[in-house]
């Protein structure tokens, strides 16, 4: 996918020509400081452009897909408040009792016939922290120049379309981390130069997400016993049931060796016993892979060893929505150490203190 500029036409459609690839984030350990560094938080939701064109509103995924359909609510807004020839990036966020919820974004895909009424219930935000093109496109101006026009021309807009935080002050980041991650849902910081230009598809901002070390049960792996590739990872629920709640990045050669002592295939049940709770393999809506929806062939192994990993806050319907980081196996722990499966928030967001 690329950006293209065009000339400014009759219609005052946008300088910028869908589909425009976003401008990216690349991962770092700690949030970065300097003088001419901003920090915005970073939001739990699906990346769009906006484009506001004579005809309409097209709204446009990450991946260039078409989004326009699912967020009638969305268009609308930008619509009534933005001229054509406005480009605007930014997240789309759900907010449900004052947190952000994801999987109400997913709904809107599958709602069908009941996409209105859940706009209505359950209504989106879009949730502005780029200015692309303003009747032309601005991207080579600077950041500062670009979020200065973003808030005037969203001055008067309805509470819909809001224009993110942004702060050079590390006490105000520091408050994100520690408090808006558990009260609103949000993943980390990213951090931009306030001189950077746009540079589509480019990873030049930083993100830093906020991660929790914490155990979970190995349940099964990729690869083969004796060598395992990646792990699949399990908690008890309150009826000692194990629940499946995410998989592993690729382990590491020594993590594989460590790893391969300890486990043992899963044992056939005795006569009343239980048999591996989980489906092999793994449906493709457990391991939420979106982008290769296809199921999971894994080895299933005795549900006996515990596995210390660095997870992201990512955390719904009991589940972790990104790999997770393995970190070692944890043979001085029993699997009844492992933290309970409860609610959403306060089995997973319980490992935070």
């Amino acid at each position: 996918m690329t950006s293209a500029r065009g000339r400014a036409s009759a219609g005052a459609d946008p300088v910028l020509r869908r589909p425009v690839a976003p401008m990216l984030a690349a991962p770092v350990d700690v949030v970065p400081e300097g003088r001419d560094l901003v920090h915005e938080p970073k939001w739990d939701g699906w990346r769009c452009i906006a484009f506001r064109e004579s005809g309409g509103v097209y709204l446009q995924s990450r991946a260039g897909r078409n989004l326009t359909t699912y967020f009638p609510d969305i268009t609308r807004a930008i619509r009534a408040a933005v001229p054509p020839g406005v480009v605007l990036d930014g997240e789309l966020i759900v907010w449900e009792r004052g947190r952000t919820n994801f999987a109400q974004l997913q709904r809107r895909v599958t709602a069908g016939r009941d996409l209105l009424r859940l706009a209505r219930e359950c209504p989106a935000h879009y949730v502005l922290f780029d200015l692309l093109a303003d009747g032309q496109a601005i991207i080579d101006l600077p950041l500062s120049q670009r979020r200065t026009r973003l808030e005037r021309l969203l001055a008067d807009a309805p509470a819909q379309l809001t224009v993110t935080p942004q702060t050079a002050d590390m006490r105000q980041v520091a408050d994100w981390l520690l408090n808006w991650t558990v009260a609103a849902g949000i993943e980390g910081v990213v951090s931009k130069r306030l001189n950077g230009c746009y540079e589509p598809g480019r990873r030049g901002w930083s993100k830093f997400r906020t991660r929790i070390v914490t155990e979970a049960i190995v349940g099964g792996v990729t690869g083969s016993i004796s060598r395992p590739e990646t792990v699949l990872l399990g908690r008890f629920d309150r009826r000692g049931r194990l629940r499946y709640t995410g998989h592993s990045h690729s382990l590491t050669t020594d993590q594989r060796a460590a790893l391969a002592e300890l486990l043992s295939p899963s044992r056939m049940p005795r006569r009343g016993a239980v048999a591996h709770p989980w489906p092999n393999p793994l449906p493709a809506s457990w391991s939420g892979q979106l982008d290769r929806p296809e199921p999971l062939p894994y080895v299933q192994v005795e549900p006996t060893v515990v596995a210390e990993i660095d997870a992201d806050v990512a955390f719904e319907h009991g589940r972790w929505r990104h790999r997770v980081r393995y970190a070692r196996v944890r043979p001085d722990m029993s699997v009844y150490d492992v933290p309970l499966l409860l609610g959403e928030e306060e089995g997973y967001f319980g490992d935070l203190g």
